[in-house]
């Protein structure tokens, strides 16, 4: 699979760029949490092993409750994430950028089994080969997608454009929070939002448009004590 970038907007006119993940990240990820799940099963066997067939029942009860709902837990409760998954730098999310529902969750789980017939997972690696952004099955039908996880932006520096200017008038601290937080959103959002959100503040910045934004830019670094 061809290294794909999937862009979507979110309502807040944030621009995420999504990198979906290839069979080879997704299979090191499962195999983690297999490895995971039959150490578990393993730990159990041994402490029930002792009380017989009713142990062999209470096994197989605590088999399938892991293999159909470790999965869903995890990725609802953990940010998209397995441990697998999250030890490869992966979390499953909605097609618009959106953190995985409980319905979405069970019904990838619930098609798990049709991925993998006729064996080893060969319909779901057939269909991550086949589609741009290495969709299973389960992906296609919940409308999810497994990408490399999203990381908040290290950019201390808000840009290289921007050179530090004094607001013309004397700000709150509220103010000056606004104005630095909504710098540091710049990278996330699209041109159209950021110059949208800039243009309520035309009258303190005298500037309009991409110009608007720089200045506001160029405020928030004085504020942050930043030097041109």
């Amino acid at each position: 699979m061809i290294d794909t970038v999937r862009t979507v907007e979110t309502p807040e006119g944030i621009a995420l760029e999504l990198r979906p993940a290839g069979p080879m990240a997704r299979g090191l990820a499962w195999a983690m949490d297999m490895g995971i799940r039959l150490a578990l099963y393993t730990a159990a066997g041994t402490g029930l092993a002792f009380l017989g067939k009713v142990g062999i029942g209470i096994l197989a009860i605590i088999v399938f409750l892991l293999e159909w709902f470790y999965p869903v837990l995890f990725e609802v409760l953990w940010e998209g994430a397995t441990p697998g998954k999250r030890a490869m730098g992966l979390q499953v999310l909605m097609e618009d950028g959106r953190p995985e529902g409980w319905g979405p969750a069970m019904l990838r789980s619930l098609l798990m089994f049709v991925d993998f017939l006729p064996a080893m997972y060969g319909v779901g690696l057939m269909a991550m080969l086949v589609g741009s952004e290495g969709r299973r099955i389960g992906d296609l039908a919940a409308g999810t997608v497994v990408v490399h996880r999203l990381r908040p932006s290290q950019m201390r520096k808000l840009t290289r454009d921007a050179r530090p200017i004094l607001s013309p008038v004397p700000l709150s601290l509220d103010e000056q929070r606004a104005m630095v937080a909504f710098a540091e959103r710049v990278p996330q959002l699209t041109a159209e939002r950021a110059e949208e959100l800039a243009g309520l503040l035309a009258p303190l910045t005298g500037a309009a448009g991409a110009e608007g934004v720089l200045r506001l830019q160029g405020m928030a670094a004085a504020i942050r004590g930043e030097r041109p």
